[in-house]
């Protein structure tokens, strides 16, 4: 301004956006148009590291603005990038440039880490449905949205797909976060494997590989992870959270693409049917599939393996084809035939409650103990390290070297016997459950439920001789035959 011979174009600042990366900066870019455009002649900039902070753009731009005959002067730096000579410096500068926004940004993690470990939690409440911020900062339960997030898990467990639950929340005019009724299963699925409705916090999942990239990545264990459990009121009672969890991975493992995708693999899940995902051949392990026959006009709905429907006998030989009425009449006299005798099962229940619970084999020393050996242990060390000190180490290398040892065995076996307990609480959890099913179970079933075989059946096996095996999710096992009706013939 000061120069009569030059004329001020503007002053093109983004206040408090990152240099790392241009396509963020719109000042900077709507600079670059108006140089592609012949606006401007000259640009000047307080140092290298105010015009960008990335390396390779600072380059690339400098490179174009030259090639168009524009220079620019960083004022600090004494430097014209209209001569070529001039890269090499600038390539320095903005080397450090990029050098000191690295350094900021490990900083930054390391602090956010530090957070992570005393159990601080920054909660992303934008993408969360069922919570809010409340005054103080915690976490606090919306009783609106969380009614949806109930609703959504009830619907899981009853055997409805994703694209089943989405077809009922928006017809039941339930909203989303950004209240609407429109889902995706992308959604639900991720609402349905969120720890926070259980209550818990699991920190970095994700993380930005670099600050120059910016690229998010899924923590597959390239990091720690820091579970915080207990951190907020849970919408969602953890055994049942547990209970989605098990669900989402059984699902996962009966997906196979399309019908023809392996002889004997799955086929995708299907909720449309209950028993689309219980009943599998037990000749083969392939899925059972419901058909329509037709034969003389007159419609049959039968259940058929996968298998032998794609490809004949040539996997699958001898599996039975069974009508669907006497088919569900046989997994009902099963659930009933559980009813009758569930003082007996009962007692399995606490049976295996006890064997799972009972102290680790071979382990004689409590958490306790370890705890308090380790602490022993520690003392002599310092005891030890202090009478080296003043005498020949090497006479005491072989003590040291025994605490060591000592001290990371019983490392090892806390280590263990952590692992067990927590295996045990979800088996415990598991058994508790089943048996409160069990409880509230009717006398008898008499007529064919979707949601209520699905929820009480873990697997239907198809066995020779039309006869099937079911299995309950409390791993009571219960053949029973199927009465195959007698069919008309036809001349």
């Amino acid at each position: 301004m000061a120069n009569p011979n030059w004329t001020m174009a503007d002053i093109f600042a983004d206040e408090g956006i990152t240099g790392t990366s241009a396509c963020k900066r719109k000042n900077f870019l709507r600079m670059i148009r108006q140089c592609r455009k012949g606006k401007i002649d000259m640009i000047f900039a307080k140092s290298v590291s105010r015009f960008a902070r990335k390396t390779v753009d600072t380059l690339s731009y400098t490179r174009e603005l030259r090639s168009m005959g524009i220079p620019v002067l960083f004022e600090e730096q004494n430097i014209n990038s209209i001569y070529p000579e001039s890269e090499f410096l600038i390539t320095i500068h903005g080397a450090f440039a990029q050098s000191e926004s690295e350094g900021i940004s490990s900083r930054v993690k390391w602090g956010k880490h530090q957070a992570m470990r005393t159990g601080k939690a920054n909660i992303q409440y934008k993408t969360l449905l069922g919570y809010e911020k409340g005054p103080d900062g915690e976490m606090v339960v919306n009783a609106e949205q969380a009614e949806t997030v109930r609703k959504i898990y009830e619907l899981y467990l009853s055997g409805q797909t994703l694209r089943n639950i989405k077809e009922t929340l928006e017809t039941g005019g339930f909203k989303n976060l950004a209240g609407t009724t429109e889902w995706t299963t992308s959604n639900l699925r991720t609402i349905l494997s969120d720890e926070k409705y259980c209550g818990d916090v699991l920190l970095q999942k994700t993380f930005i590989r670099d600050c120059i990239s910016k690229k998010v990545i899924k923590n597959t264990g390239q990091l720690p992870m820091y579970l915080i459990q207990n951190h907020h009121e849970a919408i969602i009672p953890r055994e049942r959270f547990d209970a989605v969890q098990i669900e989402l991975a059984r699902r996962r493992a009966q997906t196979g693409g399309t019908k023809k995708s392996a002889p004997t693999g799955m086929s995708r899940y299907s909720g449309k049917y209950a028993l689309s995902g219980l009943l599998f051949c037990g000749e083969c392990g392939t899925a059972y599939r419901r058909v329509v026959w037709t034969q003389h006009g007159e419609k049959r709905a039968v259940w058929r393996c996968s298998s032998r429907l794609d490809y004949g006998k040539k996997y699958c030989k001898e599996s039975p084809t069974l009508d669907e009425s006497p088919l569900q009449q046989a997994v009902l006299a099963a659930i009933n035939a559980s009813m009758s005798g569930r003082k007996v099962l009962a007692d399995q229940l606490v049976d295996a409650m006890e064997q799972e619970l009972a102290p680790v084999p071979g382990e004689s020393m409590s958490l306790g103990d370890i705890e308090r050996a380790v602490t022993e242990l520690g003392k002599q060390f310092d005891t030890l390290l202090a009478e080296a000190a003043n005498g020949d180490a090497d006479e005491y290398a072989e003590r040291f070297r025994a605490i060591s040892t000592t001290m990371e065995e019983l490392k090892r076996r806390k280590t263990a016997i952590l692992s067990i307990r927590q295996e045990e609480e979800q088996i415990s959890r598991r058994i508790h459950a089943a048996a409160s099913a069990m409880a509230a179970a009717t006398v008898g079933i008499t007529e064919w439920d979707d949601g209520v075989v699905y929820q009480m059946l873990e697997k239907v096996t198809v066995l020779a001789g039309n006869r099937i095996k079911v299995t309950f999710r409390n791993g009571v096992e219960i053949e029973q035959t199927v009465d195959q009706p007698k069919r008309r013939k036809f001349a």
